[in-house]
């Protein structure tokens, strides 16, 4: 008798928020941008603005690990040409996404 009163007596049952079960979610996700997405955007932004300001007689690094001296940037077919042998004039072209970073002259000496 007394389990019927209970069953009965409040008729409802508490629902959980809709907003506290989708915290953990919303949590997860910042934390997710801001260590993971940001920081690879600022990545991906800092090597276009690198390889936009390319000169010419700037010492660079591919990806591959060659060095060279940037002889020549062809913006409308997105290549550039490096001179990696000062002796025999060797050049080899390369896209400009290949391109790692600059070497600063200071820092080699």
């Amino acid at each position: 008798m007394y389990y019927a009163i209970l069953q009965t007596g409040s008729g409802q049952s508490a629902q959980p928020n809709l907003f506290a079960s989708l915290l953990p979610f919303l949590f997860i996700f910042l934390i997710f941008y801001f260590l993971i997405i940001r920081p690879q955007k600022k990545r991906q932004k800092d090597h276009q603005n690198l390889i936009d300001n390319l000169k010419i007689h700037d010492t660079v690094i591919t990806n591959g690990g060659i060095i060279g001296k940037v002889v020549n940037v062809k913006k409308e077919k997105n290549i550039i040409v490096l001179r990696v042998d000062e002796s025999s004039n060797t050049r080899i072209e390369f896209q400009r996404n290949a391109i790692a970073g600059i070497i600063n002259e200071e820092k080699q000496g």
